[in-house]
C-alpha cells in the first residue's frame, strides 16, 4: 500500500453530483436516518460514477489493481471511513478506493478510532438489536491508514529480505504510530493471505530482473525513448509497495545497492 497521487481529481459535473447526493444526507434531521440515507442514496450506477471509477484506476499507476493489496483486480467503490459510521463522507471524492473483493469484504464496515492510547473497535454491530441506539463516534484520529491522506511508509515497512510481510515502522517510537501499523495489517490482512506474500516475493524478483535489464540496455547505449519504455514498464507493475520499498531499504541488501549506486536515477521511478 502507497500513498495515493492526489492530483488526480473529479470534473466540476461529478462534484456537482456528489455534493448533490452528501447534501440530501446532510439534511437529514438526525444520525441514524442519514445513516439509512446514506445506504439507500449509494449504488446507483450512472456516468459519475463510470467517472470515479476511472480516475481510481489512474491512481493505481493506470492498471486495475486494489488499492489496499495492490494484488487482485479491483472493480469495487471502497469508503475508507465507512457509511454506516460516518454517513456525512458518503459522497465525498477524497474517502473512496478502488478495492478487490477480497479485501473490501472482509474489511466492510470494520473501523477503529485511536482513543486515550488504544484502539477503539466502532464497528457497528451485523444484526442490530431493538434497543439499539445510535451515536456519532467522538472526533478522535482513525486507526487505519489512510492512502489518500496519508503515507503508509510512514508507518509500515515491507521485508523484502526474508519474509515479505509487513510490520510495523521501525523508526517511529509513538506508541500511536504502531497501534495505526498493526491494525491496517490485521484488518486488511496483509500478511494473513499467503499468496500475497508469494506475490511479493515473485514482485521483487520482476523489480530485480527490469531493473538489471535496463542497466544493460543503457549501458549498450538503446534510445531514451527504449529507456522510458522501460521505466513506464516498472512503474506499471503491480505490488509497487515492494519497488518503493527497494528503493528505500537497497543499501542493506548488496545486489540492489550495487544496482542502484549504478543507477541512482531509479531512486526518483
Amino acid at each position: 500500500m502507497i500513498q495515493l497521487p492526489n492530483h488526480i481529481t473529479l470534473t466540476p459535473r461529478a462534484f456537482n453530483y456528489l455534493n448533490l447526493w452528501q447534501n440530501k444526507i446532510n439534511t437529514e434531521p438526525t444520525y441514524e436516518t442519514q445513516i439509512a440515507k446514506a445506504k439507500s442514496s449509494w449504488g446507483k450506477s450512472n456516468q459519475t460514477f463510470d467517472e470515479i471509477k476511472e480516475k481510481l484506476r489512474l491512481m493505481s499507476n493506470n492498471t486495475y489493481r486494489c488499492h489496499y493489496c495492490e494484488d487482485s483486480y479491483a472493480d469495487e467503490i471502497e469508503h475508507i471511513y465507512p457509511k454506516d459510521i460516518f454517513p456525512e463522507k458518503t459522497f465525498i471524492w477524497e474517502n473512496y478506493l478502488y478495492a478487490c473483493g477480497p479485501c473490501n469484504g472482509p474489511k466492510n464496515n470494520k473501523f477503529a478510532l485511536l482513543t486515550n492510547g488504544t484502539v477503539n473497535d466502532i464497528t457497528p454491530p451485523q444484526i442490530k438489536p431493538d434497543n439499539y441506539v445510535y451515536r456519532r463516534p467522538p472526533n478522535d484520529p482513525i486507526a487505519l491508514i489512510d492512502p489518500r491522506v496519508e503515507d503508509p511508509f510512514y508507518y509500515l515497512e515491507l521485508d523484502i529480505i526474508e519474509t515479505f510481510r509487513f510490520v510495523p515502522h521501525t523508526d517511529r517510537n509513538n506508541p500511536l504510530d504502531i497501534l495505526k501499523a498493526e491494525y491496517t495489517i490485521e484488518v486488511l490482512r496483509l500478511n494473513a493471505r499467503e499468496y500475497l506474500i508469494q506475490a511479493r516475493k515473485h514482485a521483487f524478483n520482476n523489480f530485480k530482473a527490469r531493473l538489471i535489464a535496463y542497466f544493460e540496455q543503457k549501458r549498450n547505449g538503446v534510445s531514451s525513448a527504449q529507456l522510458r519504455q522501460l521505466i513506464q514498464g516498472i512503474q506499471e507493475l503491480n505490488h509497487q509497495t515492494v519497488w518503493h520499498e527497494m528503493k528505500r531499504s537497497h543499501a542493506y541488501i548488496p545486489e540492489l545497492n550495487a544496482l542502484f549506486n549504478h543507477l541512482p536515477e531509479a531512486i526518483n521511478w
